[in-house]
């Protein structure tokens, strides 16, 4: 059987910067060591771990301005399958400052929500893509990946009409999200939620540090969401199914370098081992469990050391 293609939506792109110093001081001028240029954001983040695992992917996102042009050259460079919405605001961009001995620190720019004109151009692409699919093998997964600036706005309304479409037809969807588009999807027969723990929380209207494993009872009867992953940085990971109780594993005990991006490695692994592998979410969650942890043990993303697991 194929493997299935991975559409990824990254409804805030993020062309960013990291600078590397030896030290630094806040007031002061700096200067530094060496600086590297990347795109970001969550999809961006899930469509590479997925591309390392050998997924066939496709990424969605919106681009505009010469912040926008950069980055489109550098992930056609990276080798990216890419679907690139033309918009009228630049994207946004973001500085990372990096130093020996010193926490990771990032600077993020405004949100650029699409305009209306990028959000029709989004849906009429995936209107196409949903009935290529339905008209081929069926094997397709949309990823709805992080924020998505204008999601509850009149001028998405297109493209949120699209992907209830690609819902009804019964093809996968997933999300790891939060706001809008997080109570949006809910409400929705929806394949997969990956969410923290505080946005979890915060979806329930619940007290900061509220029992996951309460709140996913609730969850599991409130909503049509089939499945629930729920991380919390080093803490226990909580997962449950409308067929399954709440249930939790361990993280492995690490020397965190940068956490930056140690969701989106777990979102992609959950993907490919219950979509291309056919794994159950248990036996997922244990898989992506120690990949997230070596993401965190390592400066870049999904660029760390296979762990031995």
């Amino acid at each position: 059987m194929p493997s299935p293609h991975f559409l990824t939506f990254t409804g805030n792109p993020l062309a960013e910067t990291t600078f590397e110093f030896a030290d630094w001081t806040a007031g002061a001028t700096q200067r530094a060591a060496s600086a590297e240029f990347q795109v970001g954001g969550k999809g961006i983040n899930v469509t590479k771990m997925l591309r390392r695992l050998g997924a066939r992917t496709t990424a969605l996102t919106f681009l505009g301005g010469v912040s926008g042009e950069r980055c489109r050259a550098w992930l056609a460079g990276q080798g990216f399958d890419l679907a690139a919405f033309g918009t009228g605001g630049a994207t946004r961009e973001g500085l990372v400052v990096r130093s020996p001995g010193r926490p990771e620190t990032t600077f993020l720019g405004p949100d650029s929500p699409p305009d209306a004109a990028a959000w029709q151009i989004a849906a009429d692409w995936l209107g196409r893509a949903h009935e290529e699919t339905l008209a081929a093998d069926g094997r397709a997964v949309f990823a709805l990946c992080g924020s998505a600036p204008g999601w509850a706005s009149g001028a998405s309304a297109p493209f949120r009409t699209a992907l209830e479409d690609w819902i009804g037809s019964g093809l996968p969807y997933c999300a790891d999200t939060y706001g809008a588009p997080l109570e949006w999807s809910v409400e929705k027969e929806v394949a997969l939620v990956k969410v923290n723990a505080d946005e979890f929380r915060g979806l329930l209207r619940a007290a900061p540090g509220s029992a996951v494993d309460a709140l996913l009872e609730k969850a599991l009867g409130r909503w049509p969401v089939k499945a629930w992953v729920v991380t919390d940085g080093p803490r226990p990971v909580w997962f449950a199914t409308k067929d399954a109780a709440p249930r939790w594993l361990e993280p492995p005990r690490i020397a965190e370098v940068s956490a930056t991006g140690s969701g989106d490695v777990m979102m992609a692994c959950l993907l490919e081992s219950l979509y291309a592998r056919g794994l159950e979410l248990d036996d997922a969650v244990d898989w992506a469990i120690p990949r997230a942890a070596a993401n965190a043990a390592h400066p870049g993303i999904a660029e760390f050391e296979d762990p031995q697991c």
